[in-house]
């Protein structure tokens, strides 16, 4: 076996005497010096030196390492038997890491790319003097960062602010373009709730399963932060799971996985996907991502804050809010901590959202308390028809299940001070949650300004998902235009790169949702 270590994507990478850099992994050059060639060359190494070995060799790895296992997949060696991706990325303008949509995620590019840059003798985090939250604010912009903080010394994030579109910056790297005919047994996992990686082994699995005849890519989720399935993962943020959705997943897949394809032991993995289900909180096997019997239906966004499953009359009103780039909606709990500093950054993702929910500058859209249940299994979305006053802007759409207000008995208890705000009695629990920037509606190569006013629809994927929302419960929808600074302020007046923005160009405005307005949801029959 060949095993990389499952980690958080700070662990580092080195070449050229000792200095990182972003790697380009496109496979299409086999004699290039990057993680392609290197894992090829390294199983070839291995299978000739390591004494008694049996000439197979699988891989795995969560977050970097998981990266490094599945650009494997772009060249592999032959003795290659058996790979499983574990939060890995192809993309890093698409939603994994350093944006999402395009957008960049500020506080984690700081971080993140700063600890693998700015000393290579540290294994240090960026440190913050202040509410994370207050100090982006007066820092101003990305650029700020950069050139007073920073100082030139943390190439990739400057490389961050030189390509702010879609261009071959990104594109060149994105290592599945290779992908051909699915040759290599495959176990892609990701986590529902994982706050770095959530996108890219989804990508992997769809690229694979274009020209899979021989069933050899399967897909397995859960409801599991970024690497939590390699641990217990017996908890969904503070909801118990009620097993150990993590121990069952080593040992009832992975290790099945590799022993049969490495080893001839057990049964042949049969499945197309095996998901953890939250809420029912049972495992699910299905022979098709996403499966054949759920159907796409539509959930509107009513004018008096209200969602239905029918559809509204054409000359509903629209709401509206006033976004100011100078209160931006805080994405986490203040007074916020850094990335790494505290256990908050891992379950930001299922943060109880009532923190926002009566902003003036987020709207909120609540269902009646369901009298069955609900289950949604396959790729979610959202459709606003919505229109700026400015001449670009930023559209935060989340699915949120709220749990009922008697979900935990107070009845005999002796209470201590904050016991009560600590109950899940009405939490609302993100379940998918995603940014969509104007500028990149048309284009994500050539960014074009909004026109002021006019109502346009705004495509927000909300990426796979397999919950139901139980009986008692009530759906709730929330439309905001910050999510900071986990995503930079868009300044809402259109500029040629937001991340080297002025302060003079940030500018309220006006923000309206308007009739049409929709969630797509998978339900199962």
């Amino acid at each position: 076996f060949v095993f990389s270590s499952p980690t958080n994507s700070s662990n580092r990478r080195t070449r050229g005497g000792g200095e990182w850099s972003a790697p380009v992994d496109s496979g299409r050059d086999r004699e290039a010096v990057d993680e392609v060639t290197d894992a090829y060359d390294t199983v070839g190494w291995l299978v000739k030196n390591v004494l008694a070995n049996t000439g197979k060799v699988g891989m795995w790895g969560v977050s970097y390492p998981g990266f490094a296992a599945a650009v494997a997949l772009a060249n592999p060696h032959p003795a290659l038997k058996a790979v499983s991706p574990q939060a890995a990325w192809i993309d890093y303008w698409q939603s994994d890491d350093l944006h999402r949509n395009g957008a960049l995620r500020l506080s984690y590019a700081t971080d993140w790319v700063s600890s693998l840059q700015l000393d290579k003798t540290k294994n240090s985090d960026f440190a913050y003097p202040s509410d994370t939250y207050d100090y982006f604010l007066k820092a101003g912009s990305a650029e700020a960062i950069d050139r007073t903080v920073f100082k030139g010394r943390v190439p990739m994030f400057t490389s961050l602010l030189d390509h702010p579109n879609h261009d071959a910056f990104y594109t060149a790297q994105r290592w599945t373009d290779s992908l051909g005919k699915t040759t290599v047994p495959t176990l892609n996992v990701a986590g529902f709730w994982d706050q770095e990686d959530p996108w890219g082994s989804w990508q992997i699995y769809a690229k694979q399963k274009r020209n899979d005849p021989n069933h050899l890519a399967q897909m397995v989720a859960g409801p599991w932060r970024h690497g939590g399935w390699q641990g217990v993962a017996d908890h969904l943020g503070p909801i118990a799971l009620g097993t150990a959705s993590g121990t069952q997943f080593q040992e009832q897949i992975q290790a099945p996985f590799f022993a049969y394809w490495l080893h001839g032991k057990g049964p042949r993995p049969d499945f197309a996907a095996k998901m953890f289900q939250s809420g029912s909180n049972v495992w699910k096997t299905y022979a098709a991502w996403p499966p054949m019997g759920a159907k796409a239906t539509e959930l509107y966004l009513r004018a008096d804050g209200s969602l239905s499953f029918t559809a509204p009359a054409a000359g509903e009103a629209c709401r509206d809010y006033v976004s100011d780039p100078a209160n931006p909606v805080p994405f986490r709990r203040r007074p916020m901590s850094a990335t790494y500093a505290s256990p908050d950054w891992a379950w930001w993702e299922a943060d109880d959202q009532r923190f926002v929910d009566h902003r003036p500058d987020v709207l909120g859209y609540v269902s009646e308390p369901l009298t069955a249940d609900l289950t949604v299994t396959g790729a979610l979305s959202a459709t606003l028809q919505a229109s700026t006053s400015g001449t670009d802007s930023d559209f935060v759409v989340k699915l949120i299940d709220v749990l009922p207000d008697d979900t935990e008995s107070m009845t005999g208890r002796s209470l201590q001070p904050g016991d009560y705000a600590r109950t899940l009695n009405g939490y609302q629990l993100p379940i998918a949650m995603e940014v969509r920037r104007g500028r990149f509606l048309a284009s994500d190569t050539a960014p074009q300004p909004l026109v002021p006013g006019k109502v346009v629809a705004w495509d927000v994927p909300l990426r796979d998902h397999d919950h139901v929302f139980k009986a008692g419960h009530r759906i709730m929808v929330q439309i905001q235009s910050s999510w900071f600074p986990m995503i930079d302020r868009n300044p809402q007046s259109f500029v040629p790169n937001i991340g080297r923005a002025k302060a003079g160009d940030y500018v309220k405005a006006t923000q309206k949702v308007c009739v049409g307005s929709r969630i797509t949801l998978p339900v199962m029959r």
